[in-house]
């Protein structure tokens, strides 16, 4: 199994970047805003980057790599996707500690079980459960920090097993290390981190014993470096909103899927759209027409779409009153997206459950183990613990499956650690070669003689491993399938890169030749063009400070038809300095023959179309400059 896994990571390492080579555009108003961050950390606008919704590493990350490739707006996908995979490794690394450690601390706490599966196959499946998530839900696509603090959260359950493990007081920093970077990549790890401090000491004192000042040592480390990392961020934040804040992200989406209160455009007089929240907003956003509703954001000075740069700004003082009826709604919601992730994870659980129907045990605290012996098998409760909590905090409010894919791993890793063969109990041992070995090799002792163990237990232990090895290849394979298949979709459409989205280049192009960009205002319109796929704008050098709501895009070409003050709209825009709104259409659609459709300027080759308003005629335009030729060979 060594060798498997060496030639394993091998394999990974070249279909990993072929597999960030291909990925196609995935762009959304999220990335966006992390990019946008990026370029004030850049600029070190230190104001716009204390942000109550998005966190900072992820953006410091983005900007070091735009420094690092001299990007333009143009071509800093490519920067970014290979950021991406960069985290794609560092994510393989630390699973591969974090099982590391925890075996170390199973064979600490118990030497003696039959345990089925090995530190090289569990780090082997460990491993593949990373590249499965890198597949569905972690793509290199996204600019989003997920992957980010799925790796420091492995990298800080690591640390923390190895205190365990060791009673050293050296990992206890690192720990405190970790969790701080993993706060600034999300706040959600806030909560998190210090449940696993307290997790840290409660294991020591109660299932370890160990003396109460060596315990209150590590949690003290732990917590202080945590502080100092990520104190000053808190205090920033905390400044800037006059109160006690370490990140409002989670507040306001529980007051957006729980109490039910409107997430866009949301005004002091709308009281029907409170939900159960108590709601006096600070500063909200200026509306500037009732029907169809228009509002401005130029109260907001950061951000190429400030209703989205940073949400909590205009949702401020949005204070969720706790309704049980109301969450018992949502936990029904969750609890379908829970199954629902179960179902599009099938492999490890399968698995499992293969391995228990074959005669496998889960030799778990309380599951055939009298009172005596409980704390020998007690080595999974940190980490099974905390994936439990933190699928449980996001199951309160929004479940999606890039964010539990770190509670999952913490959660099924353990229980794979826990499988023994169920043959001869706990005074079998594992066998030279498949387990036993390996299991030892943290602490340095020797194997036991092949004899310790029965043919039967030998036999499960082959298969196991053999079913283990079977299920990551095949996911390596499916990586290095889907990444060939998107080559040739690339190959087919003749783009000069798989980031490239025509429809979205293209719309920025189409504005840059109306003599559009430089940090121009323009105005947006419908939630395609606004909202869903905002990329455009940035490339365009635009900032959007005016947008015309409307929810409902397949029909907004018949409602903007539709609107007896359609020339009131266009008057309130054109005041507010817009130089252009920019709406998606139906191209069939736009005729020019009707009055909706008159007088729109489509954008390129795009589905995107700009109705001029404060737009003087541009002077013959020069093409903008693109990394790339028309034929779509790389310029020199």
């Amino acid at each position: 199994m060594r060798r498997a896994l060496l030639v394993y990571l091998g394999l990974l390492i070249p279909i990993g970047w072929l597999a960030m080579r291909y990925a196609p555009y995935g762009l959304d108003g999220d990335g966006m805003a992390y990019m946008d961050i990026a370029d004030l950390i850049r600029a070190h606008h230190w104001a716009g980057v204390v942000n109550g919704y998005w966190n900072p590493l992820y953006p410091a990350c983005l900007a070091l790599f735009q420094r690092l490739f001299h990007t333009t707006r143009w071509n800093e996908l490519h920067a970014y996707y290979v950021l991406n995979y960069f985290l794609f490794l560092v994510c393989v690394a630390a699973v591969l500690l974090f099982v590391s450690a925890l075996v170390k601390l199973r064979h600490q706490m118990n030497p003696l079980p039959a345990h089925l599966l090995g530190i090289d196959s569990l780090r082997l499946l460990g491993v593949a459960l990373t590249v499965i998530a890198a597949q569905r839900e972690l793509g290199m696509a996204f600019m989003r920090p997920d992957a980010l603090l799925q790796a420091l959260m492995l990298l800080a359950f690591a640390m923390l097993l190895e205190t365990l493990a060791t009673s050293s007081l050296v990992y206890a920093p690192l720990l405190g290390l970790f969790l701080g970077l993993a706060y600034l990549a999300k706040s959600f790890a806030f909560v998190v981190s210090l449940l696993s401090i307290a997790v840290m000491m409660l294991f020591q004192l109660w299932v370890l014993r160990r003396r109460p000042g060596r315990v209150l040592a590590a949690g003290g480390l732990a917590l202080l470096v945590f502080t100092a990392v990520a104190g000053p961020y808190i205090a920033a934040l905390s400044r800037q909103k006059h109160r006690f804040d370490f990140g409002d992200s989670g507040a306001l989406n529980y007051a957006w899927y729980v109490s039910g209160t409107v997430k866009m455009h949301i005004e002091p007089w709308m009281t029907g759209g409170f939900g159960s929240a108590r709601v006096k907003l600070l500063h909200p956003e200026q509306q500037l027409l009732a029907h169809p509703g228009i509002y401005s954001y130029r109260a907001e000075p950061y951000g190429t779409y400030p209703a989205w740069f940073d949400p909590t700004y205009f949702h401020e003082r949005i204070t969720p009153v706790f309704s049980a009826r109301r969450l018992m709604q949502r936990d029904a919601r969750n609890l379908v997206l829970s199954v629902r992730y179960l179902l599009n994870h099938p492999e490890a659980w399968i698995l499992l459950a293969l391995l228990l129907v074959c005669g496998a045990r889960l030799d778990l605290p309380g599951v055939g183990a009298g009172a005596a012996e409980w704390r020998s098998s007690a080595f999974v409760l940190p980490p099974l613990l905390l994936g439990v909590a933190m699928w449980g905090i996001y199951a309160v409010v929004n479940l999606e499956e890039r964010y539990v894919t770190l509670a999952w791993l913490a959660i099924v890793l353990p229980l794979f650690a826990a499988l023994d063969s169920g043959v001869g109990g706990s005074a079998g041992r594992e066998a030279s070669g498949t387990g036993s070995a390996q299991d030892l090799a943290p602490s340095g002792e020797a194997a036991p003689p092949p004899d310790a163990v029965s043919p039967a237990s030998s036999w499960q232990r082959r298969s196991a491993t053999a079913l283990v090895a079977l299920l990551a290849f095949l996911a390596l394979g499916e990586s290095l399938r889907i990444a060939l298949e998107q080559r040739r979709d690339e190959s087919a459409a003749g783009l000069p890169a798989a980031w490239y989205s025509p429809n979205i280049f293209a719309a920025a192009r189409g504005l840059n030749a109306l003599g559009v960009g430089s940090g121009d205002t323009i105005a947006c319109m419908g939630t395609i063009a606004c909202l869903n796929d905002p990329y455009w704008m940035r490339l365009a050098d635009v900032r959007v400070l005016t947008e015309v709501y409307n929810p409902d895009p397949a029909h907004l070409l018949e409602e903007f038809q539709g609107l007896p003050n359609r020339q009131q709209v266009l008057s309130v825009l054109k005041a507010q300095g817009a130089k252009v709104v920019v709406a998606a259409f139906n191209p069939g659609s736009m005729t020019g023959r009707t009055p909706a459709s008159e007088g729109w300027i489509r954008l390129g080759d795009s589905d995107l179309y700009a109705f001029p308003l404060n737009l003087s005629p541009p002077p013959t335009p020069a093409p903008v400059s693109l990394p790339w030729d028309s034929t779509g060979a790389a310029k020199p």
